[in-house]
């Protein structure tokens, strides 16, 4: 296992990732396809909630979105984990059920993430058309979330999960197993340290849906820079000081940023 692991970390050729590298590309494409269409706004977790449909319908409607956003923010900031992995499995049987497995893995922890967002904001849409005062108010809702993930960026939380995900060999390592099963096992694991890092950012993310691509541009870089960019780690602080500030001004709603948001 050891030894696998050691010879995929010297340089190869890497041919496998490129699936991977299409998927992030044609995530963009439909984004600002949809975007560019005004079919986007239609996915928004908002006009889902509030629209004529069922939940159950609203649900897997939002994931197909959600897997959208997870595939263009997410999967730029796990490709240095991704490409070790696809080098060390690339000589198993069947290397590439074990590839679609670890993204499976991958995949499976964000789309329970994305669920549980969407079922929450249902609930947080019943407290607010049951408080008028809190509906003709929606920033107070937008500002502390901004404020939450700004605190999460100084949390021990945060920093545990980013030290696994800044050190892919260190993670691999004590984890590689070969199969399928175990690809899976692995991938999401590494799916729960990356939501344990990107949480509150992605429920930013959320927040803004599919819609805003200069805020899901904005968080991916963000997001690569942390986890795969020598010394990225140095942004964390900066970031959550802004999104602070940045949730402190919404909250408070400021004169100039009334004036600036009515464009006079």
């Amino acid at each position: 296992m050891t030894d696998s692991v050691v010879a995929a970390v010297r340089p190869r050729r890497v041919g496998g990732l490129v699936p991977v590298v299409v998927a992030i590309a044609a995530s963009w494409g439909v984004a600002i396809v949809a975007t560019s269409t005004g079919a986007a706004p239609r996915f928004h977790h908002d006009p889902l909630i509030e629209g004529s449909l069922p939940p159950w319908v609203a649900l897997p409607l939002f994931l197909l979105a959600w897997q959208t956003m997870t595939a263009s923010m997410m999967l730029p900031s796990s490709l240095p984990l991704v490409r070790l992995f696809f080098l060390t499995a690339r000589d198993q049987p069947h290397a590439a059920s074990v590839k679609v497995a670890f993204i499976a893995g991958y995949a499976a922890v964000w789309s329970a993430f994305g669920a549980v967002a969407f079922l929450g904001d249902i609930g947080i849409h019943r407290v607010v058309h049951a408080a008028a005062w809190l509906d003709q108010h929606p920033w107070l809702i937008t500002g502390p979330t901004l404020m939450l993930a700004g605190a999460f960026q100084f949390s021990d939380v945060k920093q545990a999960c980013l030290k696994q995900c800044r050190h892919p060999a260190a993670f691999l390592l004590p984890r590689y197993r070969r199969g399928p099963r175990a690809a899976f096992r692995l991938g999401r694991e590494h799916g729960l340290y990356c939501l344990g890092c990107c949480w509150a950012l992605m429920l930013v993310g959320f927040a803004a849906g599919v819609a805003n691509l200069w805020g899901m541009a904005a968080l991916t870089a963000v997001m690569v820079v942390e986890k795969a960019v020598p010394r990225g780690d140095r942004i964390v602080a900066p970031v959550g000081v802004a999104l602070l500030g940045w949730g402190a001004l919404v909250t408070i709603q400021p004169p100039w940023l009334l004036a600036l948001g009515s464009g006079t």
